[in-house]
């Protein structure tokens, strides 16, 4: 979608994991990913603008808005950089986890096999429990405010768990159960409100093709492994799994 040659797949990778560090790397270990990322990027929008080809950033670069003026070239960086880490990474990521939740319980992925009509409420189901916690949706208080019991002051900057809010049982009924009918499902797995993904259409669609997919080539899908067998991804903003080993 970038235009970007497959032999760069590795430097992305890597740059998108230093960039998405809590823990696993040093701020200056992503300081330098930040600007060597930013600069191939800068020499490609260029490259795309002496040569356009049919891909997004092209078709970026190309078209203007309803005054005519075209997208700078700070823009069209940050733009492609953003479609990598928040478009890319997050639903790449997003596939391993849903199919390993589907397949620790073979009830789930034999009931999805059953009814395909399942699929989009499924994937709504995988995506409420996540068990990625990520950085959550920060807020700045303008006034005192108690939660459970704690006064945060006026002047916080509070960080809210969209993970926890998944498992409100006042909002989810069997909240910590998975329950693949389950609708409606107004999780936050998205965000909310003027924060909202924008590209949470997108990647509903991706995840829905992949399981409908996999349902369909590969039904008799199964993990090669024990579930404590499975290795998460430490450290870094997007969680997931290093790998999933299955078979069929």
């Amino acid at each position: 979608m970038l235009g970007v040659p497959d032999s760069d797949r590795d430097r992305f990778g890597h740059w998108s994991d230093l960039m998405h560090s809590m823990t696993r790397h040093s701020q200056a270990e992503m300081g330098a990913a930040q600007a060597e990322f930013g600069s191939y990027m800068a020499g490609h929008v260029a490259s795309k603008r002496a040569e356009p080809g049919e891909d997004l950033l092209s078709a970026l670069i190309t078209d203007t808005d309803a005054d005519g003026e075209r997208l700078s070239d700070g823009v069209l960086v940050q733009t492609g950089i953003g479609l990598l880490m928040a478009g890319h990474e997050t639903t790449s990521n997003m596939i391993g986890k849903m199919v390993a939740m589907l397949l620790v319980d073979r009830r789930r992925w034999e009931a999805l096999l059953a009814d395909r009509s399942l699929v989009r409420t499924a994937v709504e189901e995988t995506l409420r429990l996540d068990a990625n916690a990520g950085f959550g949706m920060p807020r700045y208080l303008t006034e005192d405010v108690e939660i459970a019991g704690t006064v945060l002051p006026s002047g916080t900057t509070a960080v809210c768990s969209m993970a926890s809010a998944n498992r409100d049982e006042r909002v989810f009924d069997g909240a910590d159960e998975m329950n693949l009918r389950r609708s409606p499902n107004p999780h936050l797995a998205f965000g909310a409100g003027a924060h909202a993904c924008l590209g949470q259409p997108l990647a509903r669609t991706e995840l829905r093709a992949v399981l409908d997919v996999l349902l369909r080539k590969l039904p008799t899908l199964e993990l090669a492994v024990g579930v404590d067998d499975l290795r998460r991804v430490e450290g870094l903003l997007i969680g997931g799994l290093r790998e999933l080993p299955v078979r069929w």
